[in-house]
């Protein structure tokens, strides 16, 4: 119990003082910095607090945008993943092509599905589809293939078949993987969504809503959306966390 306290105390300190330096001008003597740059965080917790159901709306477009990019990435992903391991000749080839797609950056990807769709959410579930589709097939791929020599042998030994070997073997065995691959997506699929927003015609959304209010200088306001995205961004890593506990609660990793 003890070793569990202080686990979360020592973050909890750490980010308690980093606020009371931010709060008190530390943070803006040391980077050189005026209070119109850079908003103190009580002025960010009360512009938030007097725009609440406007920021919240806003997070509601993002997130709802970046859920469904992170699934259909993530299903065509691991599709990918499934189809380059059961055609092994081609596969590892395929990976270096969704490699070489994982490395266009968002602010390409924007504007040409802008170009694509007509709509700001099409848009924007276009690019997180991207974006998360190479990590969960990267990652998928190596849990798929990166098998015990005896496991595998035994499967073979017992004439199991290629769809018995994939089910008791490979698909337990990724499943690590695969979460690993969501909890990078998570954040990925947030950070797409809001980039997104700034090329969509759309006027709503966390990444309009921080580019309009830092373009009219309202900085607290700006920043409140920032903290509103990371509140979210927490939210739900933790509750993917929680769901790989519960799915792989046999894996070493959770013991």
């Amino acid at each position: 119990m003890r070793e569990r306290i202080m686990r979360f105390f020592w973050p909890i300190s750490f980010g308690i003082l980093l606020l009371l330096l931010w709060e008190f001008g530390v943070v803006h003597h040391l980077l050189d910095l005026k209070s119109f740059q850079l908003p103190v965080p009580s002025e960010i917790a009360t512009s938030l607090f007097e725009n609440y159901k406007q920021a919240f709306r806003d997070m509601f477009i993002t997130v709802s945008g970046a859920l469904i990019g992170l699934a259909i990435g993530s299903f065509l992903g691991f599709s990918i993943a499934v189809v380059a391991t059961i055609f092994p000749k081609w596969g590892f080839g395929g990976m270096i092509l969704v490699t070489a797609l994982n490395a266009v950056p968002i602010v390409a990807l924007s504007p040409i599905m802008n170009l694509w769709f007509r709509t700001g959410m099409l848009q924007k579930i276009g690019v997180v589809t991207v974006v998360c589709m190479a990590a969960m097939a990267i990652n998928a791929y190596y849990g798929m293939n990166d098998l015990k020599p005896f496991s595998i042998d035994l499967m073979h030994s017992a004439a199991a078949s290629r769809w018995l070997i994939f089910k008791k073997l490979r698909l337990p065995n990724c499943l690590p993987n695969v979460f690993t691959a969501l909890r990078i997506n998570i954040a990925s699929s947030i950070i797409a969504a809001i980039i997104s927003e700034y090329f969509a015609t759309s006027t709503a959304g966390l990444g309009f809503g921080i580019k309009d209010n830092l373009r009219k200088a309202e900085m607290a306001m700006g920043w409140s959306y920032i903290v509103v995205a990371s509140l979210a961004g927490v939210i739900l890593y933790l509750f993917i966390v929680l769901v790989e506990r519960d799915v792989i609660k046999w894996h070493a990793s959770q013991r």
